[in-house]
């Protein structure tokens, strides 16, 4: 007892009660954190920033056809794979082979702020978690896209969605580029590619097929520039030269230009582009979305569409025809 007393006296004088405690707690943490340095790097858990728009292989995409896709790509290669975050519980994901490697990278890295320009003009009802495709040969273009035959060389991307009725969920939504994209694009054409074939995700749910192609394709290419503010020049050079040589085009631009072997697919595309962007710049956005879903909701005569513009913007058909042609006029002068 005695020597128990002499320890309780020592340890009250001074604080070195205190002093011991410390001591022994810190010998304590110090062996604790030596332990954790010895651990093997598999055993002690990687910490990784999140950030929104970049890849993170700690997301999982939000689609449940993903793995589906990736199991017919895995006949082709191994596949690659990188997520984003599109929005707030949002996830996308880019998809393809070492071969495509570059353009996998471009295309994670536009893919949020594509995704937000689409949103911004056509507004939040649609999945804004894609699933973006590069294949590595025609033949793996053609499953992911469910393709019957040789897809010509002119076809960058495609969008493919299961079948579906009018107002039904869409389902199995996704963008698939073509092998040579890239390399026959380069990088900024690819951005706009990608934006242009979102839209089409984005509007899917309310474009009938046989809508009109000048408005479907059209519509598609001015979300696809909006945002980026490229000069007509860039977006429609043939349609620039034609028009400052006063060749202006007479008419919208039929569904059989638009075909790839018609040889007038890149004017047709040019010219639905400038419309939209006419209508944009004269009538506003709103307008022109609504103009959209009132023309997309199947086959139109030139009745139906005088009928539509009249409704929504308050111009007969030829008033629109006229309008658009000083307007092309005006800016192919420009070239803004």
């Amino acid at each position: 007892m005695s020597a128990l007393r002499q320890v309780r006296g020592w340890l009250s004088a001074r604080r070195r009660l205190q002093f011991v405690l410390t001591l022994v707690m810190v010998s304590a943490l110090t062996a604790a954190c030596g332990a954790l340095l010895m651990l093997p790097n598999s055993v002690v858990p990687k910490l990784r920033a999140v950030v929104p728009g970049q890849d993170s292989g700690r997301l999982a995409a939000t689609d449940p056809q993903v793995p589906l896709v990736k199991r017919t790509m895995e006949s082709y290669g191994k596949v690659i794979a990188e997520t984003v975050a599109t929005g707030p519980g949002r996830i996308g994901i880019v998809l393809g082979h070492s071969g495509q490697r570059a353009d996998i990278d471009v295309l994670a890295g536009e893919l949020a702020a594509s995704t937000a320009a689409v949103t911004s003009l056509w507004g939040a009802d649609w999945n804004q978690a894609p699933v973006v495709v590069v294949a590595s040969s025609p033949s793996e273009f053609a499953a992911l896209t469910h393709a019957v035959g040789d897809v010509p060389v002119e076809v960058a991307a495609s969008t493919v969605a299961d079948p579906f009725r009018p107002g039904a969920q869409l389902t199995g939504q996704r963008v698939v580029f073509g092998p040579e994209s890239g390399r026959r694009l380069g990088a900024d054409t690819l951005r706009s590619v990608l934006r242009h074939e979102l839209t089409h995700m984005a509007s899917r749910a309310v474009t009938v097929d046989g809508s009109p192609m000048w408005m479907l394709e059209g519509f598609a290419e001015y979300s696809a520039h909006r945002a980026l503010r490229h000069p007509i020049t860039q977006i429609a050079p043939t349609l620039t030269a034609r028009a400052r040589a006063g060749d202006l085009p007479a008419d919208l631009p039929p569904d059989a230009m638009f075909e790839p072997a018609s040889g007038t697919a890149s004017l047709a595309y040019e010219q639905g582009w400038s419309v939209c962007a006419f209508i944009a710049d004269r009538y506003g956005d709103p307008e022109l979305v609504d103009l959209y879903r009132q023309l997309a909701s199947g086959p139109k005569d030139r009745s139906a569409v005088d009928t539509a513009l009249r409704a929504i913007l308050g111009a007969s058909y030829q008033d629109l025809i006229a309008q658009w042609r000083a307007w092309l006029t005006t800016r192919t002068a420009e070239g803004a």
